[in-house]
């Protein structure tokens, strides 16, 4: 009991003593920690969010459209095997007229049965009412599009419906599961001040659409343990004769995929970035135990020639390294917690949710302390089985001095007539090898945190710059409610204001090979197009004469090589599958995708010349004639204006990124300064009596000063090229986990990054070490004499 007490009191006077670099080492385990709660605890946050929201507001399995499907075959649709619930809509999209605003916007009318009963996919109403039965032009607004535009139940605005004006009535702002990711058709960024959702009673909207005894959108959710592939071949089947494009299920719903992909890359960072500090936190801890125990040599001899077991001095090493565990979860609890909190708030602004549950399970707690104590037990076990080991005779005597001898590197530093203070840190480099690497690797790691979180803008930049620069470059992209002749294309060119116009093509395909299958979207292209292009590695390449492009990840799933034949569905437009030779493999960015010739598609479906959409480029100085003649139009189901889809992604990310490139940064330096410190004061514990005999020898304090400030910079510098080597593996793992079918995030790091990493990391270091510094400048000269080698 004595014993164990006596040990008790030598641990807290350590920690006390040593209290600056427990804290350095504290604060980068910290980091570890913290970056575990959040991405762990964000990803299960916006999980459990989900289903939450799934379960209560009955989120549908499954979903279809069809052209125009009669009512009557709703109950054929209800016995579709391990269906549960069937429920018909119409939905469409449709040009508004909004007051105040001169730029058209775009929304999805989704018609609901009376008094907003919907068993599926079920609008939860946040403010407001319900449309009143037989109540004329009375609609529910999404949330945000009501935010967006400070819409209250009363206000009015207009939607234009085939040519016909409706006057429409907001009598609330609702949400739904479906809805999430509110994104409109071909843009890429939720953008609420020009797209919102329209819920309108299901005969207001089937007087509207000319729909009457009839749907063209249904949603279906299954029994439990149904499969999902033979109810949608069946559902297939009977849509078929009625313009079925295909049903699919939730992995292919848009709002749903884009929040499984932020979920699936929450869940990866948590993989790849706690591991760097964690090993950083092993390589600190084992510098400052090792430290201690060649210190104390012949205190750990007194204590064993006293009685104390092996086991006991080995565990008092351990229990030191698992108090400065026990700091750093506490610090990574603490800021985990509230850059979690923080991080929800963000995703509250970004997703749809009614309300985002947040909470940091105990378990993932008890993981990322679990990880904290076992990476510092790692750095410590070799350091304290090293004091085990230790005789008392042995350890009451001199640690053995290190045999010194001249080689090629001195003899070359004598003929560079360096000064005695630069030879001095060469040979403190090359005479400890291993403690000068690990702290080379340290640093090394700390800048490649920072290359490795700031590799997103160089990412999104390129990102941006291939959808707008490369492969969009129109102004404005024109849609239909069906495909339109190729004489719209005309029309187009004849609207105020429109320089150029070009005909686009778009179908929803399966492609399969073997029993492999994958559903994208089919461009077709006229060659010779200058505003929609198809991306290439060098730029924008054309498309084939024969056959079809598809993107290298859609390639590779498939299993495919260019020269191969590629079967095709088109479901509802043709009755059977059709063969294509893949003439080449295209860079996937957004979305997997087929590139085909107009002229091909419209030979394949043995057709005259149709148009999906019809892309236009805009005289500035007209823009408000076209914006007022798109309102009127009546054969028009959509305006999508890339400045505002732009507009969107810019400030959407800029949000993100600087909340996370501070956090990143936060955590890079926070590195640095643990590995710096930590080198810099074991360097000053272990040099003490050669630099106070320096300066007792006439050097002046900043000449030796600069032996600890020199030695820990130079290592620091040569560690830029390994940390941003390292950093370049990592962002390169991250992007490849980061992509998913939606996107493909480009692999792009511009010299900036690496500047600013090594500039933030250097940066950092230098602070660190100019602390140590201040402590060599206040050695006691004379203390420091008498003590012992």
């Amino acid at each position: 009991m004595i014993h164990a007490r006596t040990l008790d009191l030598k641990l807290l006077r350590d920690l006390r003593r040593l209290w600056a670099q427990a804290l350095a080492i504290a604060v980068v385990l910290a980091c570890g920690v913290a970056v575990l709660l959040i991405s762990v605890g964000m990803s299960g946050a916006l999980d459990r969010s989900r289903a939450a929201y799934y379960e209560r507001n009955t989120f549908a399995d499954l979903f279809a459209r069809a052209t125009r499907a009669p009512d009557t075959l709703t109950p054929e649709l209800r016995l579709v095997p391990g269906v549960r619930d069937v429920e018909t809509r119409i939905s469409n999209f449709v040009i508004l007229d909004l007051p105040g605003r001169i730029r058209p916007a775009t929304a999805q009318i989704v018609s609901i049965p009376e008094a907003g009963s919907a068993r599926l996919n079920t609008p939860f109403l946040v403010e407001g009412r319900w449309p009143r039965p037989g109540a004329p032009g009375e609609v529910v607004v999404n949330a945000p599009f009501a935010r967006a535009h400070g819409y209250h139940s009363g206000d009015r605005f207009t939607a234009n419906v085939g040519g016909t004006r409706l006057e429409l009535t907001v009598t609330g702002a609702a949400l739904s599961p479906e809805f999430i990711y509110t994104i409109g058709a071909g843009a890429m960024m939720p953008d609420p001040t020009s797209h919102g959702i329209i819920w309108m009673p299901r005969d207001a909207a089937a007087a509207a659409f000319g729909m009457t005894g009839a749907f063209n959108d249904v949603v279906f959710s299954l029994e439990r343990g149904a499969t999902p592939e033979a109810a949608i071949d069946a559902i297939d089947a009977l849509l078929d004769p009625y313009g079925g494009t295909g049903a699919h299920d939730r992995s292919d719903q848009i709002s749903h995929a884009f929040l499984d992909a932020e979920i699936e890359q929450l869940r990866v960072m948590a993989w790849v970035l706690p591991p760097v500090f964690l090993l950083i936190s092993a390589f600190l801890v084992n510098m400052v135990i090792g430290r201690i125990v060649a210190l104390e040599r012949a205190e750990i001899g007194l204590l064993k020639a006293l009685g104390y077991s092996d086991r006991s001095v080995m565990v008092h090493y351990l229990l030191l390294a698992g108090l400065v565990a026990l700091i750093g979860v506490g610090i990574g609890w603490g800021l985990g917690g509230y850059l979690s909190r923080r991080m929800a708030e963000l995703y509250a602004r970004f997703y749809d949710f009614p309300e985002l549950i947040f909470g940091i399970s105990w378990n993932t707690y008890a993981l990322s302390a679990l990880a904290a104590f076992a990476a510092s037990a790692v750095g410590a076990v070799r350091s304290a089985l090293s004091a085990a080991r230790l005789s008392p005779a042995a350890a009451m005597g001199p640690a053995p001095p290190p045999t010194f001898r001249q080689g090629g590197f001195d003899r070359l530093m004598t003929r560079l007539r360096l000064p005695q203070t630069d030879m001095m840190i060469f040979r403190s480099i090359t005479r400890w090898p291993v403690r000068a690497g690990t702290s080379l690797l340290g640093y090394a790691l700390g800048t490649s945190v920072l290359v490795a979180s700031n590799f997103f803008p160089d990412s999104l930049d390129r990102l941006i710059e291939v959808a707008f620069d490369v492969t969009n470059r129109q102004d404005v992209i024109l849609t239909f409610p069906s495909d339109a002749p190729a004489q719209a294309v005309v029309d187009a060119r004849g609207l105020p204001g429109v320089m150029q116009a070009e005909g686009h093509q778009w179908l929803e395909a399966t492609f399969r090979n073997g029993h492999r299958t994958e559903n994208a979207t089919i461009q077709g292209i006229v060659p010779g197009n200058d505003l929609t292009r198809i991306p290439g590695r060098g730029g924008a390449v054309e498309p084939p004469d024969h056959g079809i492009l598809l993107t290298d990840s859609l390639l590779s799933r498939l299993g495919l090589a260019v020269g191969d034949r590629v079967e095709v569905e088109l479901t509802g437009r043709l009755d059977r599958p059709v063969e294509l030779v893949v003439a080449g493999a295209v860079p996937q960015y957004l979305g997997p995708f087929g590139y085909a010739s107009s002229e091909t598609i419209d030979r394949l479906l043995d057709r005259d010349p149709l148009v999906s959409s019809v892309n236009v480029t805009l005289d500035p100085a007209r823009a408000d004639d076209f914006h007022a003649a798109v309102k009127e139009s009546p054969a028009l189901g959509g305006a999508i204006l890339l400045s505002d889809n732009r507009r969107a992604f810019e400030d959407t990310l800029a949000a993100n990124i600087t909340v996370m490139s501070l956090i990143y940064i936060g955590l890079g330096a926070a590195i640095a300064i643990g590995v710096a410190y930590n080198s810099a004061r074991i360097q000053l514990s272990e040099r003490a009596r050669e630099l106070a005999s320096l300066r007792i020898l006439g050097f002046h304090r900043w000449e030796v000063s600069w032996i600890l400030v020199g030695e820990a910079m130079l290592l620091a510098i040569l560690a830029q090229p390994l940390g941003w080597w390292i950093g370049h593996g990592v962002a390169a793992l991250m992007t490849s986990s980061f992509s998913s079918d939606l996107y493909v995030l480009p692999l792009v790091l511009q010299p900036s990054t690496y500047a600013g990493a090594s500039l933030v990391s250097l940066g950092a270091a230098l602070g660190a070490v100019l602390m140590v510094r201040r402590r060599a400048d206040r050695l006691d000269l004379v203390a420091v004499m008498k003590t012992r080698e």
